[in-house]
């Protein structure tokens, strides 16, 4: 099983439906886990329900600090948000990371967060399939 880090700046939206996808989608060789540079702590509630109604959501997907990460031994990093792609610490432990930008649906209608979840899973989980699986 390898091992996955979506990283964003709050850990409340973009990374938690990126995890919550990549768990449920590709569990079978893949385990995904979210962290944030500066974690909101707490999950934007417009994601949350739209995993919910998905069936994605697990009550362990939390906004978690980086910090609670950075020794965790990772086969890929990956960044979600530009301001986390340039905040991005080392991690001594990265086999690899890379940049897979998306537009924050945080204060926006509804819809976008559906898109952006979309969006997630035509993009990111293709890219984790092709690195990882």
């Amino acid at each position: 099983m390898k091992n996955v880090l979506i990283l964003c700046t709050g850990n409340s939206c973009r990374s938690i439906m990126a995890e919550a996808l990549v768990n449920a989608k590709m569990g079978d060789c893949v385990k995904a886990f979210s962290s944030g540079v500066k974690a909101s702590g707490k999950v934007n509630p417009h994601a949350q329900a739209l995993l919910q109604s998905k069936g994605y959501w697990r009550d362990e997907y939390h906004s978690k600090l980086i910090e609670t990460v950075l020794e965790n031994e990772f086969d890929l990093v990956i960044t979600v948000c530009d301001h986390a792609n340039e905040t991005c610490p080392m991690f001594p432990k990265a086999i690899k990371t890379l940049h897979v930008g998306f537009e924050d649906p945080s204060g926006k209608e509804e819809i976008e967060y559906a898109k952006t979840l979309a969006l997630i899973e035509e993009t990111l989980l293709l890219i984790i399939k092709k690195e990882l699986c």
